[in-house]
C-alpha cells in the first residue's frame, strides 16, 4: 500500500461513530531470506515491500483514528528447498507488487544465482521463510473529533443539529 492516509482517511470515512476497524497485514521482515537471495543474485526488487508496524500507526492516528494498538508477530516456516516456498506463494497467487520492479522475466542464470544464494541459509536441513504478521485495531472517531488533513492542518466534523440557535425554527 502506497497511501496509508488515503486507506485510513476511507476507513474514517467508512466507519460509524465509535465502530472498531481490526486488520492484519505483513511487515517489513516478511520473506526476508527470500529478498536477501534475489539482492545477492541481481539487486534488483523481487519481493513486496511492507510498511513497518510504526508508520502504520501513525499514519493511523494522523486519519483521526483512537487507540490504535498494534502487535507483531513472527513465524519462520521451513521447506525442503526453495522451490518448494515458490511454488507455495505461487498458489497463493502471491506477487511482487512494488512499482519499481524490473517488468520482464528474471532469466534462468539470475534464477539459479537466486536459488543458489539462499541455499547458503540452510539450518537443520531446512530452507527458512520468516512472515511478520502485524495485526491492529483502532475505534473510529467521535463525531466533531479533529483529523490531520494533508498539507497541514485539521479538519473537524459536526451535526448541523449541534448549532444551537443557528437556525430559524
Amino acid at each position: 500500500i502506497d497511501d496509508l492516509p488515503a486507506l485510513f482517511g476511507e476507513c474514517v470515512r467508512v466507519l460509524k461513530t465509535g465502530g472498531m476497524l481490526t486488520f492484519s497485514t505483513f511487515g517489513p521482515d516478511t520473506l526476508k531470506e527470500l529478498r536477501a537471495a534475489w539482492a545477492a543474485a541481481d539487486g534488483q526488487p523481487h519481493v513486496s515491500r511492507f510498511l513497518d508496524m510504526h508508520d502504520i500507526g501513525d499514519a493511523m492516528i494522523n486519519a483521526g483514528l483512537r487507540d490504535p494498538v498494534l502487535d507483531v508477530d513472527r513465524f519462520t516456516l521451513t521447506y525442503s528447498e526453495p522451490r518448494k516456498l515458490l511454488e507455495e506463494l505461487q498458489g497463493l497467487g502471491a506477487t511482487n507488487a512494488d512499482a519499481t520492479r524490473a517488468r520482464g522475466l528474471a532469466g534462468k542464470s539470475r534464477y539459479r544465482a537466486m536459488l543458489e544464494a539462499y541455499e547458503t541459509m540452510r539450518v537443520d536441513g531446512r530452507i527458512p521463510a520468516t512472515w511478520e504478521v502485524v495485526t491492529a485495531h483502532a475505534w473510529g472517531p467521535p463525531p466533531g473529533q479533529s483529523r490531520r488533513i494533508p498539507g497541514g492542518g485539521e479538519m473537524a466534523s459536526f451535526s448541523i443539529n449541534s448549532l444551537r440557535g443557528s437556525r430559524r425554527r
